[in-house]
């Protein structure tokens, strides 16, 4: 492994089908002979001819957020650690939103003793818009709503006015109470105009047919 080079897996632990990495200082990530198996990402530097290696995080520490709340299509950074008390060191990866073609890692930046931060362009960055079922008011609920809010608004302000100004009492009071009396039995009369039409049809086509005795 060259000096500074940086290896990372955003999803998972490394996996390395050939070649994998021989350094010293990779106790915590698979060893000397397993270097990367058993981690998320780890960088190596060479120190005096020889590559060490560092863990800067695991699958299980990994935390994705948003770039910018305010515009979440730029991207989004995936952050682990490796949560040692001794040394807790880290990888902070911006995954830049790009839809056409994947550029990077563009830069390797790193602060204090060994956290490191590095930004690539992928379409995986690109926010998705992803159509879910919701559970509030449909567009047939809100009208409904509407409807019953005015009918109680008139219901409520033509009993005030023929309370105060008219000085109707008691149950005359409802305006256009006759009307309103009459509306169950007009539903009544409709309901079963209904059913005697289609009812009267199929008991019409059932005996419509005589019997034929051969």
């Amino acid at each position: 492994m060259v000096s500074g080079c940086l290896l990372h897996q955003l999803c998972d632990v490394l996996i390395f089908n050939h070649d994998p990495p021989r350094c010293v200082g990779c106790e915590d990530c698979g060893g000397p002979s397993h270097c990367g198996t058993s981690c998320s990402a780890l960088v190596s530097e060479n120190v005096r001819g020889y590559d060490v290696c560092t863990s800067l995080g695991h699958a299980s520490s990994t935390k994705v957020d948003i770039i910018d709340k305010e515009d979440p299509g730029k991207g989004v950074i995936v952050q682990m650690s490796t949560g040692n008390r001794n040394q807790n060191c880290s990888l902070s990866v911006s995954v830049i939103c790009q839809k056409t073609k994947v550029d990077g890692p563009l830069t390797l930046a790193k602060s204090g003793t060994c956290q490191y931060a590095t930004q690539l362009r992928h379409p995986a960055g690109c926010a998705a818009a992803i159509s879910g079922h919701s559970s509030g008011w449909g567009w047939f609920s809100t009208l409904l709503i509407i409807i019953l809010c005015l009918f109680g608004a008139y219901l409520v302000g033509g009993a005030v006015y023929r309370y105060f100004s008219l000085g109707i009492r008691g149950i005359d009071v409802i305006p256009n109470v006759d009307y309103w009396a009459t509306v169950p039995h007009s539903i009544q009369s409709c309901f079963g105009s209904l059913f005697s039409r289609f009812g009267g049809s199929s008991r019409g086509q059932q005996t419509s047919y005589s019997q034929v005795n051969f």
